[in-house]
């Protein structure tokens, strides 16, 4: 039988074996997904385990999106550009890695009813799945792009990656349309110590975190009458993408799909 993991550290909040054993037990694909807690020092061999074909893919979330590049043969063009890496396949005995969260998160911004060209936005955060969100906005043409991490230094090094990029200091609003948490704070029920009731018109807040289902940050921009999202939709696109790269098959995204992850 088939084997396939998430790799991640955290990783009990990934509903990612849910919904690709349910896409699989739809597709009556005999084959098994499983998430799987690692450290850094594990990346090596556990890759090795897809090379030896006693794995035949991984997903890769955080904080190692970038740590696996080195071990990996080649890259998508996506994966190349943004330098973040979330599938991996063997293809022609070549360990590949793939990049599905940019389609992920344009996906899930098309769906939702805000017109995103030439709006300014502010993104929280500068790992894991950041360089491929900046990316994708890039496309969708945004006026403006404006990163705040913690630790300066990584948005910093972003910023050599996107030359456009504007930083600010942590715990500096600026004015803004769109604003994205991309950190994980959140998925343990931290709140981010920001204060954002003087940005509140007409703004979306977007949360990359889908479980929860609403962050702190989403229920303050939701007291303040702000459009809210979370990364639901993202995560479920982005598995679709994964999902047709291992099985040449583009899985069924239905209310039936939405419901199950609904119910964890």
């Amino acid at each position: 039988m088939k084997k396939y993991f998430v790799i991640g550290n955290p990783i009990d909040h990934s509903l990612s074996p849910k919904l690709h054993n349910y896409w699989l037990t739809k597709n009556n694909i005999k084959a098994v997904y499983d998430r799987k807690k690692i450290n850094k020092g594990d990346i090596q061999s556990v890759i090795s385990q897809v090379k030896e074909k006693k794995i035949n893919g991984i997903n890769v979330t955080v904080p190692f999106k970038k740590a696996v590049i080195p071990y990996l043969d080649q890259l998508s063009p996506e994966a190349e550009q943004t330098q973040s890496v979330n599938t991996i396949i063997l293809s022609n005995d070549n360990l590949v890695g793939h990049n599905t969260d940019i389609a992920g998160f344009t996906k899930a911004i098309e769906e939702l009813n805000f017109n995103i060209q030439g709006k300014k936005i502010f993104i929280l955060g500068a790992g894991g799945v950041v360089p491929s969100i900046i990316f994708a906005l890039k496309k969708m043409n945004v006026s403006e792009i404006i990163i705040s991490n913690r630790t300066k230094k990584k948005a910093e090094d972003l910023k050599s990656q996107f030359h456009s990029l504007k930083i600010v200091d942590w715990g500096e609003i600026t004015d803004f349309d769109v604003i994205i948490n991309a950190t994980s704070l959140g998925l343990n029920g931290e709140t981010i110590n920001l204060n954002f009731s003087k940005s509140i018109n007409n703004k979306l807040f977007y949360d990359v975190i889908y479980n929860p289902v609403e962050t702190n940050f989403l229920k303050e921009a939701k007291k303040l009458g702000s459009k809210t999202e979370n990364g639901k939709l993202m995560f479920v696109y982005q598995a679709f993408e994964a999902f047709k790269i291992w099985h040449g098959i583009e899985p069924k995204i239905n209310s039936e799909v939405l419901e199950i992850l609904n119910n964890d």
